[in-house]
């Protein structure tokens, strides 16, 4: 777009998809036989619209789940996306399934309840995004009524809220957005749902049980009563003529069939929950010495949310509401006053953080005389913790820092590998109000700072001999550990399902506040031509969460503690991520390229088979002894010349070819190969050793490659060595390969090469 009348246009073509032309009732009535879909109850419409975009596969402590894409917010590109938590919110979902079909938990109040920071009110935002991106869709309208009686009335109007003058042709809307075969008698309804719920396609019936709201049975009272007088034959026609009622259709939104109570709203409890009188409004209307509907606010948080949701944040605020709210899900029923009820359909959920547990119990001592009871057995807690995955934990903290919002998907874990590890630069303004500075937080800040969240967040009590918690974020986050060429699964070790992950640790805000104070500070460190003292290290980073955990108050003495004692293990696991960057980037040009791997896998499948190989010129020949070796020794480094006789293996690297080739290619592929199978149709890198070979260099690799490298002689080495030749190359390609500015690559190589010279020694 390129100019305001194509924004104009836009804009126009997204509202004319999002409303309809108002109907007559019969024409509604043909519709949804139509599609039932368009007529479902509150509940059964939250489920359609979370199921509408269907769901994706993720892996959260190490299990595949299935995730409602829903969470994703994928209507505002992942603005308000809930990260992790799958397991609570599918059972969120089910239980919205046995609510909308009333099996057995239709008396339910869902209760979302966990420590600050883990979701809860980012549910609350997704719900409203995806709700009103799916009621401006074609499948997810959402209809309600309107009346018109001007021509029939002499006292003034059918009016509510403090307008008196009437609008738009004398037509006003629900207030509570009624379902429109609530008009409709019972029994008359009760044919029409049967016939409707006969339809094909949808396992959960449309339940229409209320009536009218007080608002529009004081407009269909005061028809039938005129029409009725005038002796019209068909009544019901008379008083649901198109010049009368009207159907339209509405986008959900706050206020709009979904009802949000804040912490900081006030109010009696029923201005809370439905509104309040207008006494203005009683002496404008045809009250005939009663209080006439028509003069209630409708503005309460289960007036807004009929139809949809409603929605209680921050529960314990509102503590003295929510016995109140029982006789909802039970009765669906509230009181604007002692003589007029009002039908609510509606499915409440109510947000917590710990606090309101506590209240709950505090008669639990009582048993059987505890006041609180009833309302705990009606509430259906779904627990929300902190992030146990690195990968969501890290694209979280991303998210806080640079108010990116999509969503990480990915089909291989070195996909979102990648995006653990990657920099953030950010335009920072410095001190001069008109000077600009880019901040890096260089490769494996975000990672280090997600890492150590997480660390803090897992169980100790369940943790196996010989893992540390790191290796326990690892399997928690990719499914299994790689050391060397030896791959363990999650499988291979027992988790307590019923231990404390989760429950507590570093919050991402805690994390987000240390980055932006680290932000606005320069480091103390200095380089005679790159910005050093703009970059920010993952260990800078680590050192700064450390020595605040003593500051913040949301840490206990004993919490402090601990976490600090937990963040060494994190530093040593991302050193060791920095080392192998350096390496990689040191040997670049020395990496085994995949044909050369291939070669060899081919040689040494038909060295164990007693096979030949078929050669460059079409020959059959028996496979090379001499190529096997040369790539055992020089390229795996596993071996040396004494572990050959001539060129002929000894036992163990026979043992090694079956053990670590033969049988690791045969897991992926091997077994169900036909005749055109070739090597090069493997993943490689899906083989442990293999995977090592391509990838993982040591520092045995460059002494023997560069004999002469002298790593004391980095941070400053002398012209025309090989130090110098070798320390270009690599800041070079760990810029290329590995997203590093200059800046941060001279200082995570400095930092390796001063850790690692003891290996010259």
């Amino acid at each position: 777009m390129s100019n305001g009348t194509e924004y104009i246009a836009a804009a126009n073509e997204a509202l004319r998809e999002a409303y309809e032309q108002p109907m007559s009732l019969a024409e509604y009535v043909d519709i949804i036989l139509e599609n039932p879909r368009l007529a479902s109850h509150a509940t059964k419409y939250l489920l359609e619209a979370i199921e509408s975009a269907g769901t994706r596969t993720v892996v959260e402590n190490g299990e595949e789940k299935q995730r409602y894409c829903f969470f994703d917010d994928p209507s505002h590109d992942g603005e308000h996306a809930i990260l992790g938590n799958t397991e609570s919110l599918n059972a969120f979902v089910d239980d919205l399934r046995s609510i909308a079909a009333r099996r057995g938990k239709d008396e339910k109040i869902i209760w979302l309840h966990g420590p600050t920071a883990t979701g809860k009110s980012e549910l609350k935002r997704c719900l409203i995004n995806g709700l009103q991106a799916y009621s401006m869709t074609e499948e997810g309208r959402r209809y309600t009524v309107e009346w018109n009686i001007s021509s029939a009335n002499t006292s003034g109007g059918l009016t509510y809220g403090d307008e008196i003058e009437l609008a738009e042709d004398d037509w006003y809307e629900s207030p509570v957005q009624v379902h429109p075969l609530t008009v409709f008698p019972r029994d008359v309804r009760a044919e029409l749902l049967k016939e409707l719920n006969a339809r094909p396609g949808d396992h959960i019936d449309v339940v229409v049980e209320g009536r009218l709201d007080p608002f529009c049975r004081e407009a269909y009272n005061f028809l039938e009563e005129k029409y009725r007088r005038e002796g019209k034959h068909d009544l019901f026609s008379a008083i649901t003529d198109p010049k009368h009622l009207r159907v339209k259709n509405y986008v959900v939104d706050i206020g709009h069939g979904v009802g949000v109570l804040h912490s900081e709203d006030d109010g009696t409890p029923k201005e809370r929950l439905v509104g309040s009188w207008m006494a203005g409004m009683l002496r404008e209307l045809d009250s005939r010495g009663r209080k006439n509907p028509q003069a209630f606010s409708y503005d309460g948080v289960l007036s807004q949310g009929n139809s949809v949701i409603t929605v209680v944040e921050d529960a314990a605020q509102h503590a003295d509401l929510l016995q109140r709210l029982l006789n909802v899900p039970d009765e669906s029923q509230v009181k604007l006053d002692k003589g007029i009820g009002m039908d609510i359909d509606t499915q409440l959920v109510i947000i917590s953080n710990p606090d309101l547990e506590a209240r709950l119990n505090q008669h639990a001592e009582r048993n059987d005389q505890d006041p609180l009871k009833a309302l705990k057995r009606r509430l259906d807690k779904h627990e929300f913790g902190y992030l146990t995955n690195l990968s969501l934990e890290a694209e979280l903290v991303h998210r806080e820092v640079t108010n990116e919002r999509q969503v990480w998907t990915f089909k291989e874990y070195d996909e979102v590998g990648a995006l653990i590890r990657q920099p953030v630069r950010l335009q920072v303004r410095g001190g001069d109000r008109d000077t600009v500075v880019e901040k890096e937080l260089a490769p494996h800040a975000i990672e280090a700072a997600a890492l150590y969240s997480v660390v803090t967040r897992l169980d100790n009590e369940d943790l196996p001999a010989g893992l540390t918690l790191v290796d326990k974020a690892l399997l928690f986050d990719q499914g299994y550990l790689q050391e060397g060429d030896e791959r363990r699964d999650i499988d291979d070790f027992e988790f307590d399902p019923d231990s404390h992950d989760g429950e507590r640790g570093i919050p991402v805000t805690f994390t987000r506040d240390i980055i932006a104070d680290l932000l606005n500070h320069e480091q103390d460190r200095y380089h005679a031509t790159l910005p050093v003292e703009h970059v920010i290290m993952p260990r800078d980073l680590l050192n700064a969460m450390a020595k605040g955990l003593a500051e913040a108050p949301v840490f206990s003495a004993g919490e402090r503690a601990e976490f600090e004692n937990r963040v060494v293990t994190v530093k040593k696991h991302i050193f060791d991520q920095q080392e192998q960057d350096v390496l990689q980037a040191i040997m670049r040009e020395k990496r085994v390229d995949e044909a050369t791997v291939e070669e060899y896998i081919e040689h040494v499948y038909a060295w164990a088979n007693d096979e030949q190989i078929v050669n460059a010129r079409g020959e059959s020949v028996d496979p090379d002894p001499l190529k096997m070796k040369i790539f055992e020794t020089e390229h795996l480094g596993r071996f040396d010349g004494e572990d050959y006789r001539s060129n002929s293996p000894t036992a163990p690297v026979e043992d090694f070819r079956r053990e670590k080739i033969i049988t690791a290619l045969n897991r992926h592929a091997w077994q169900n190969r036909d005749e055109d199978f070739h090597v090069r149709d493997v993943n490689l890198k899906e083989i442990p050793i293999i995977k090592t070979v391509l990838e993982m260099h040591d520092w045995d690799d460059v002494k023997r490659i560069y004999p002469d490298f002298n790593p004391r002689q980095w941070d400053d080495p002398a012209t025309g060595t090989e130090t110098t030749a070798v320390k270009a190359r690599t800041i070079a390609n760990m810029v290329e390969l590995f997203d590093y500015s200059e800046a941060s690559a001279e200082l995570t190589s400095r930092h390796v090469m001063k850790e690692v010279v003891h290996k010259w020694d």
